[in-house]
């Protein structure tokens, strides 16, 4: 049931759920509508984005980051497609089917292959330091337009995140280059965020040197992108997904339904 605690306890940058239950054959998860899309969506159709956007977001995700595993709450998919805006263009963490409660490391594969931490392919248990190795690609990807480790298939993608070999394109500053290589170093005693400060080890690298760090939990920052929302339920900024045959699925045998008697 850690789906349903996780839920209950997001914050400001972590969508929320509000009510959890199920019948015989669906779970169901009533969940805060966040009416922007996906940020996904907006750097397709940008191709990338602006160093100053690209800033934005990250120290959003950063203090999101931050509020997660200091409930002891690894997210383990952050990706562009997990990145929701709200009407005012603020970020909000959703899909949380592989976050952890977390105590000490835990070893399930899970994730999407261009974000896997090193360790995590390497079935070397796992915690913290991936949401830090995840917000490194990210980075890359926002600024970048594509991933930094990418292959025809998810093997080639692994060999090439062990090997760590990182190609930074020309429009690149120094200063985000950096951060980018202290996020996605191989060893995580030494990645950023991981390491004895936490969170203020990122906060307090250069890249963001002009970041109020006060303002950002509370949404002072001017959004660089505000999306077009009409009404209270404008679903416009995502994209349909049929799916016709929900009613086809069989009902769960009693057996298996206690497993779900207090979701």
């Amino acid at each position: 049931m850690w789906t349903k605690w996780i839920l209950l306890s997001a914050t400001l940058f972590a969508g929320g759920g509000f009510w959890t239950g199920h019948d015989d054959r669906f779970l169901y998860m009533l969940m805060e509508f966040v009416p922007g899309g996906e940020l996904f969506s907006y750097l397709r159709n940008q191709g990338r984005f602006s160093s100053s956007t690209g800033l934005f977001y990250a120290a959003e995700i950063v203090c999101a980051i931050e509020y997660l595993h200091s409930k002891e709450i690894v997210y383990r998919d952050l990706k562009p497609e997990n990145i929701l805006l709200d009407r005012d263009g603020h970020i909000k963490l959703t899909d949380f089917g592989f976050a952890k409660k977390l105590v000490d490391k835990t070893w399930t594969l899970c994730g999407t292959p261009e974000y896997l931490a090193p360790e995590v392919i390497q079935s070397k248990g796992h915690g913290r330091a991936v949401d830090w190795w995840a917000l490194g690609i990210l980075i890359f990807e926002m600024l970048s337009g594509f991933p930094p480790f990418f292959d025809d298939n998810a093997f080639g993608i692994y060999q090439k995140i062990l090997a760590g070999k990182i190609d930074f394109p020309r429009h690149l500053d120094f200063s985000v280059k950096d951060l980018i290589k202290k996020l996605l170093v191989v060893d995580r005693t030494r990645r950023l965020g991981n390491m004895k400060n936490g969170a203020e080890d990122v906060k307090r690298h250069r890249w963001f040197r002009t970041m109020d760090w006060e303002t950002v939990p509370e949404r002072k920052l001017k959004p660089p992108i505000v999306p077009k929302v009409c009404s209270e339920g404008d679903t416009s900024n995502f994209e349909a997904y049929p799916e016709n045959d929900w009613n086809m699925a069989p009902p769960v045998s009693q057996k298996d339904l206690e497993v779900f008697k207090n979701f």
